[in-house]
C-alpha cells in the first residue's frame, strides 16, 4: 500500500516535469488589479463667429436714447454663444472712441459700447489680428485694447500692447492654446519699437511660436485672416499651403476668415493618425455688405474632449448665419439660418436688389461646405 502511494505520487510530479505547463494567473495580480477603472472624461464646448463687421449705417442706425446699443443685432444668435463654454469672434474693427470719430469703410472706429454688447451675450475669444487692426494708428489699437482690459472674461488674441502672442485658457480641465495671424495691416506698417504689436503670418514665426506653445496646452488653436476677399467656397493656394504647414505643426483647429464669404472645410492628416479641422473662411457675422454671397457666414460648433490620455474633437459642423438688414439699412440682425423665415427674407433689403436672393442660392452654398450642417442649438439639449 505505502508503494502504491509512492508510485502514485511520483506520477503527479512527472506531469510537471515532462515539459507540460499549466497558464496560471497569479493570485496577487488578481488583488492589485482592483474594480474595473471608470475613465475620467471632461468636455468643452466651442463656438467660433466670423467677420464682424461695423459699417458706418449699422452704428447710425444703432442709437436708442441717445446712446449706441447694439444689443438687438445679436438677440437671434445669443442662446447659441452663450451656452457654448468657450466663443470666439473675429472683431474686425478697432473701438478706438469718440475722440477718433467714428467712421466705416474704409478706415474703421466703432463706437466702444459694442465691446460691452459682446461680452455680455458671451463670446470669450476675441480675435483682433487682421487687415483694419490699424485703422486708427497705434494710438487707435492702444485705446481698443485698453477697452477690453476693462471687460472681465474676456481674452484678446492677436494684437497685444507688449509681452508674448500666445494665449493659454483653461476651463473643465481643459486647456486651449491660441495664436493668431494676419496676412497684412492695409499697408500701414507696424512701430519700429513695437514690431509685435499685431501678428502678421511669417511661418517662421509662425513654426517658432507654435512648437512652443504647443507641449502647454490639450488642444491648439489658430486664427488667421487670409485668402482673398470674395473668393466663395474655394480657399487660395497660399491658404491651402499655409494649412498645410499648421497641420504639420501638430495644431488642432483652424479658425478663418477675412474673404468675407463662406469657404469650404477640410480635414488634414497629421502625425500620429490625428487630424487638423481646418475652416478656410466663416464668412461676414455682422456687416451691410450689399452682395448675397455676403449676407451668409456661419458659426463653427464642436465638442473639446479629454479622456485620460486621450484628446479628441467631436460632433463638429457649422451653424449658417444670415445677416438681415431691411431698406436703408435698418434692423440690421443676425439670425441663425434655422431660425430666419420667408417672411424675413423678403424683407431684406438686397432682394430688391438681387431677385437669385433666396433660400434655394443659401442652401447650395451650405451644400458646398464639405462638413456637418446644423440646423439647432446643439449646446441646449
Amino acid at each position: 500500500m505505502h508503494k502504491k502511494l509512492i508510485f502514485l505520487l511520483f506520477s503527479v510530479l512527472s506531469l510537471f516535469t515532462c515539459g507540460y505547463t499549466i497558464p496560471i494567473t497569479p493570485v496577487e495580480n488578481e488583488i492589485s488589479s482592483g474594480p474595473e477603472k471608470i475613465p475620467s472624461r471632461y468636455t468643452l464646448t466651442f463656438a467660433a463667429a466670423g467677420d464682424n463687421l461695423f459699417h458706418e449705417t449699422i452704428f447710425k442706425n444703432s442709437i436708442v436714447n441717445g446712446v449706441y446699443n447694439f444689443d438687438s443685432i445679436y438677440t437671434p444668435v445669443k442662446d447659441i454663444i452663450e451656452n457654448a463654454d468657450i466663443a470666439f469672434i473675429n472683431q474686425e474693427t478697432v473701438m478706438a472712441g469718440a475722440s477718433f470719430g467714428y467712421s466705416g469703410y474704409p478706415t474703421f472706429n466703432t463706437p466702444q459700447s459694442l465691446a460691452g454688447t459682446l461680452a455680455q451675450i458671451g463670446f470669450d475669444i476675441v480675435n483682433q489680428a487682421n487687415n483694419h487692426a490699424m485703422d486708427m494708428g497705434r494710438a487707435g489699437l492702444y485705446a481698443t485694447l485698453d477697452l477690453w482690459d476693462t471687460i472681465n472674461g474676456i481674452t484678446v488674441i492677436g494684437a497685444r500692447k507688449e509681452g508674448e502672442s500666445a494665449r493659454i485658457v483653461r476651463k473643465n480641465n481643459i486647456t486651449l492654446g491660441f495664436l493668431s495671424y494676419t496676412y497684412g495691416l492695409n499697408g500701414i506698417a507696424l512701430p519700429r519699437d513695437n514690431p509685435n504689436l499685431v501678428s502678421l503670418i511669417n511661418r517662421d514665426t509662425m513654426t517658432r511660436e507654435i512648437e512652443a506653445l504647443r507641449p502647454l496646452c490639450d488642444f491648439l488653436i489658430v486664427s488667421m485672416h487670409w485668402g482673398e476677399e470674395y473668393m466663395l467656397i474655394e480657399p487660395s493656394a497660399q491658404q491651402i499651403s499655409l494649412a498645410r504647414l499648421l497641420a504639420q505643426l501638430d495644431v488642432d483647429l483652424i479658425i478663418g476668415h477675412h474673404p468675407h464669404v463662406l469657404q469650404r472645410f477640410e480635414k488634414l492628416e497629421r502625425a500620429g493618425g490625428k487630424e487638423t479641422l481646418c475652416f478656410y473662411s466663416l464668412g461676414n457675422f455682422v456687416s451691410n455688405q450689399i452682395e448675397k454671397e455676403r449676407i451668409l457666414g456661419a458659426m463653427i460648433t464642436l465638442t473639446f474632449n479629454k479622456e485620460d490620455d486621450r484628446l479628441y474633437i467631436s460632433d463638429s459642423g457649422l451653424i449658417p448665419v444670415v445677416c438681415h438688414f431691411e431698406r436703408g439699412y435698418t434692423n440690421t440682425t443676425v439670425y441663425p439660418l434655422f431660425k430666419y423665415t420667408e417672411d424675413l427674407l423678403g424683407r431684406h433689403t438686397l432682394v430688391n436688389k438681387d431677385r437669385e436672393l433666396t433660400f434655394g442660392f443659401l442652401n447650395y452654398v451650405l451644400n458646398r461646405m464639405e462638413t456637418k450642417i446644423i440646423m439647432r442649438n446643439p449646446f441646449i439639449k
